[in-house]
């Protein structure tokens, strides 16, 4: 029995590839703006523009604002064969299923691996992050210290308790996060206009490409692609999603769009506010950390630095809750297809969400946190950016492998897809994305601040979970061949 191709056609997959009507999630549930508050809160962009950008600028400089542009400009290449390819799959475990599909199921459960460690990493490092802006903020404000962990585990049961709820609850949740951390930023850039810049007035020099020379562009790369982890959530619900052979790629489209924009845009004005030759020596310091709210102060008034104070909370609470869904539908996935214990490919009768999922997924965060308190690491510099490091090298890893399998799944059979975007856009993205996999490992360092022996063990796990998961879908085979048919085809568009 071999591994799927994509000439193999639809009708060669099981007719009880379907999971029970009990199990199913809740259809039509979802649309196209839901989707994009989904995905443009995982991004979490008052997180990244305030509490990443200022580390990126440290490291270079005025090619900063480019770097964010260019990261974009890759991911929509690649969402061009990605979404293509969202017509005809249409599954919780996304990636999963999309490598499965595209280069045979053992490769898609090792991605399917891969993805629930790296899902699971974002998560638990964005809780650990949420408790402490909570904690500071709240000090700040009323002058009580409650420690990072107590509002970390109060973050964490609100979510779990959301992840219960209807997911559109989640949807509208994210939604007034999101307005509010952009709406506040976008006060911030329009103080910086109104007066004509910092001490030099508008540099558009920082946007000219020569400065990707410098030193230091390589690091930067590791937080600029970074700050776009969870675009790919738009697949994730396809499958709650209302006509989503139109809301995916619609969402998926302007959702990375608008991020390019946003966050190039937002990093210039940080960039002009403190003068083209000052900025990265500021980010470098001491103030680096508070470079961008100690900029709104000055140019927009105290009201919107303390509001941003606050609203850095509500991102990384709306970040951390969009993570956990996402985690959580891959628990689901990979339950319902035999990859784990088939109880996590159960829902609740009630409000059709993966009940099973969420608590397993809400475990597993509630153990990092207490691990992360044993032992007293510093829940940001530690648990967040250690995570980070290999979350967001695994989803790249995905991204990469995903792209190849775009170019796989259409490599005989390009079923009325144009060639640009069945074989042009996915080789491109493939190839950019290897290249910024390259720079990210050998900087990894520079976004966790910890030892090359450190950087090896939060590397080592992804690709022996993705042998681990092939290893698994190869046993599968030979022992239980009809679940092995089964994997990366439940729930498929047939075309």
């Amino acid at each position: 029995m071999t591994a799927p191709t994509s000439s193999e056609p639809a009708s060669s997959e099981p007719a009880s590839s379907a999971p029970r009507a009990a199990d199913r999630l809740s259809g039509g549930a979802i649309g196209t703006g839901d989707l994009v508050f989904f995905v443009v809160a995982a991004a979490a962009p008052l997180t990244v523009m305030a509490g990443v950008a200022p580390i990126a600028i440290g490291m270079a400089g005025d090619a900063a604002p480019l770097g964010y542009l260019l990261s974009g400009l890759l991911l929509v290449v690649f969402a061009a064969g990605f979404t293509a390819m969202s017509r005809f799959v249409r599954n919780a475990g996304a990636f999963y299923a999309y490598i499965g599909r595209g280069l045979g199921r053992p490769a898609g459960a090792g991605a399917a691996y891969v993805a629930l460690v790296a899902y699971n990493a974002i998560e638990v490092g964005l809780l650990a992050a949420f408790g402490r802006f909570t904690e500071s903020g709240f000090e700040d404000l009323t002058g009580v210290h409650v420690a990072w962990w107590i509002w970390g585990t109060a973050g964490l049961l609100a979510i779990g308790v959301l992840g219960y709820l209807r997911v559109t609850l989640s949807a509208r949740i994210l939604g007034v996060a999101l307005v509010l951390e952009v709406l506040v930023l976008f006060v911030f850039e329009a103080g910086v206009l109104a007066h004509g810049g910092g001490p030099r007035g508008l540099d558009f020099g920082t946007l000219s490409p020569t400065g990707l020379g410098e030193p230091g562009v390589g690091g930067m790369f590791v937080l600029s692609i970074g700050a776009f982890i969870g675009f790919e959530a738009t697949a994730i619900y396809a499958e709650e999603a209302r006509r989503p052979e139109r809301t995916v790629p619609r969402a998926t489209y302007v959702a990375v769009a608008f991020l390019a924009l946003f966050y190039t845009f937002t990093v210039w004005m940080i960039i002009n506010a403190y003068g083209s030759d000052r900025a990265r020596a500021v980010a470098s310091g001491d103030g680096g950390a508070d470079m961008v709210f100690s900029a709104t102060e000055r140019f927009a008034g105290a009201w919107a630095a303390d509001s941003m104070h606050v609203l850095i909370i509500t991102s990384a609470f709306a970040a951390t809750l969009a993570f956990h869904n996402g985690a959580a539908r891959y628990f689901y996935a990979l339950g319902r297809e035999g990859l784990l214990p088939a109880r996590l490919g159960t829902v609740s009768p009630k409000t059709r969400a993966p009940v099973a999922a969420v608590l397993t997924q809400s475990a597993v965060a509630l153990v990092v946190v207490i691990v992360t308190l044993t032992c007293g690491a510093d829940p940001y510099s530690v648990t967040f950016l250690w995570s980070s490091g290999t979350g967001i090298l695994g989803v790249m890893l995905l991204q990469a492998l995903a792209a190849l399998a775009v170019y796989g799944f259409f490599r005989r059979d390009r079923r009325g897809v144009p060639s640009w975007r069945a074989v042009a856009a996915p080789l491109l993205a493939c190839a950019g994305l290897a290249v910024m996999i390259v720079l990210v490992c050998a900087d990894l360092d520079l976004l966790t601040g910890a030892s090359r022996g450190v950087n090896v063990a939060l590397i080592a796990p992804l690709p022996v979970v993705f042998v681990v998961g092939a290893g698994v879908a190869l046993r599968m085979r030979r022992r239980e061949p009809a679940v092995y048919q089964r994997l990366t085809t439940v729930d498929a568009e047939r075309a």
